[in-house]
């Protein structure tokens, strides 16, 4: 939408708090804030709107206080009824005319947006992931790279001379979640049983936080979402990283016992060893990722240990069970769990 309307609304945009709120020091979730084509294309949509009804407003508001000045009680008013004007085929005409036309423009506009977003042509190079909304973590896998990870999904930097977009396939394996991360696209349920789809087109390298918009269950305010977008050789990098097996020191080899021996094995996987879970996050690169219970922790030694003893003192109501396991056993495991980089 680079065209005068477009242009108009900027111009009102910058004379609304909203210009003031968006001058201030960027928050990861600002919507006002676009990093992304999809975004991007919203966000200059809700601007076009806003131009729009700003101009409406202004209209009706000064027609009205014209008439209330115009027309208001004289001193020496006498009290006796003015002269009726019953109707005006021009005037009636216009105010059917011109909200057909107001409509019909943004009815434009917005088909324009959604027919972009929703129908993108998909380049050859284009990366694709797979995710997967479970109570209450995220899945993400690379089907190109076999490379399965959780919680903090990576994405390559676009460069808008040759867009390189990422494409997500959403599914969910349980009930409805929603994937938003609002500086990089809209909101796109994931559904049990009937695949949706979105993707996104990052022009900046940076950490962008998102949520699942959709109430899932008790714990849906900490399905948290972090996405890095990574430039090309950094994300190649990590999903070389990501590709190799998992390096077990021999000093974590009881902790690696132990989770083995135990009901870990049923819910989480660790490439290259007899844990198969599915679910639960996997755990092969664990070490690799900044949080634990899906962003609502710091992956820090305290914090793995207290997870490991008691969920709930960080994701009350997590399926995730306490073990009830020793604190040598705990600090076995967590050893075990900080080995897998």
């Amino acid at each position: 939408m680079k065209h005068a309307p477009l242009a108009l609304a900027v111009l009102v945009w910058q004379t609304t708090p909203l210009a003031a709120f968006a001058t201030q020091p960027l928050s990861p979730t600002n919507i006002f804030a676009p990093v992304s084509t999809p975004a991007d294309s919203i966000f200059e949509l809700s601007l076009f709107v806003l131009a729009v009804t700003t101009g409406i407003f202004v209209t009706v508001f000064g027609l009205l206080v014209f008439a209330v000045v115009k027309f208001r009680r004289e001193k020496n008013d006498d009290g006796s009824e003015p002269p009726q004007v019953y109707g005006s085929y021009e005037v009636e005409l216009a105010w059917t005319i011109i909200p057909v036309l107001i409509v019909v423009a943004l009815f434009l506009a917005t088909a324009r947006v959604i027919a972009s977003v929703q129908h993108p042509a998909k380049p050859r190079d284009a990366l694709d992931v797979v995710v997967i909304g479970h109570q209450y973590w995220w899945e993400y896998r690379y089907p190109a790279f076999n490379v399965v990870t959780a919680n903090e999904l990576h994405v390559p930097v676009s460069d808008p001379a040759h867009p390189t977009p990422t494409f997500l396939t959403l599914l969910s394996a349980d009930t409805d979640h929603s994937f938003w991360v609002p500086r990089l696209a809209g909101k796109t349920d994931l559904i049990p049983n009937h695949p949706n789809s979105m993707w996104i087109d990052p022009h900046e390298t940076g950490l962008y936080l998102g949520q699942c918009a959709q109430y899932c269950g008790t714990q849906h305010a900490k399905m948290l979402l972090r996405v890095y977008v990574d430039s090309r050789a950094d994300f190649d990098r990590w999903i070389e990283a990501q590709r190799r097996p998992a390096q077990v020191t021999d000093a974590a080899s009881r902790g690696r016992q132990l989770f083995e021996s135990t009901a870990c094995v049923n819910c989480h996987a660790v490439g290259g060893t007899t844990a198969d879970g599915r679910f639960g996050p996997d755990l092969t690169h664990f070490m690799s990722r900044d949080t634990i219970a899906s962003g609502a922790a710091r992956n820090t030694t305290e914090n793995l240990r207290l997870w490991l003893r008691d969920p709930d003192a960080l994701k009350p109501g997590s399926l995730m069970p306490a073990m009830n396991l020793s604190d040598a056993d705990i600090n076995a495991v967590a050893d075990y769990l900080e080995s897998l980089h």
